[in-house]
């Protein structure tokens, strides 16, 4: 098996992260990769955000808990309290991929970012896992702050988010299900 192969079928999303922070080498990596994702029409409809500012991790999470106990469906929010209670799990970066939404294609360009995201991260050692509920906070009344703090250029939304950090538990990755695979011809 090739490296490339071998690092997707080793990744695995990862929940419980160690405070070590990530270097500045590796993360400047990471954000390489994702740029050089590819895009409809090569738009790059994207800004990426690499946040380590822990208070402002901290009040993102605290936010996005806040919106996940108010919501009439609790599971979710059952599932992150038995998990440590923390939306972002101790996680000490967080890649937030900010996408411009006047683009049409922008939220699928910004699943392919994070997927190279997530592939950079396991290439170096860095375990993550793609976070949609971290955009939580930007759907409260604190949302246009949030998008503040974090510098999203004008027009653009809260597309995604990688959790990046050093894993206190690795763990194997899923099960892959050979159902889900079809050949034709």
């Amino acid at each position: 098996m090739n490296e490339t192969l071998r690092i997707i079928a080793n990744r695995y999303s990862c929940r419980d992260y160690m405070p070590t922070p990530v270097p500045d080498d590796i993360l400047s990596a990471i954000a390489l990769a994702a740029i050089e994702a590819p895009s409809a029409v090569n738009a790059q409809p994207w800004h990426i955000i690499m946040v380590r500012d822990k208070e402002l991790i901290a009040d993102l999470d605290d936010e996005g808990m806040a919106r996940l106990s108010s919501s009439s469906d609790k599971t979710s929010y059952n599932r992150i309290k038995e998990r440590g209670g923390k939306l972002f799990y101790g996680a000490p970066c967080m890649a937030v991929i900010a996408i411009d939404g006047s683009r049409h294609g922008a939220p699928l360009d910004c699943g392919i970012v994070c997927q190279n995201i997530t592939l950079a991260a396991a290439s170096l050692g860095i375990a993550s896992v793609i976070c949609g509920l971290a955009g939580l906070p930007f759907t409260g009344p604190n949302g246009c702050e949030f998008e503040r703090r974090l510098g999203f250029p004008e027009g653009y939304k809260f597309g995604c988010a990688v959790l990046l950090g050093y894993a206190k538990t690795p763990k194997a990755p899923h099960e892959p299900d050979y159902r889900k695979i079809s050949y034709i011809g």
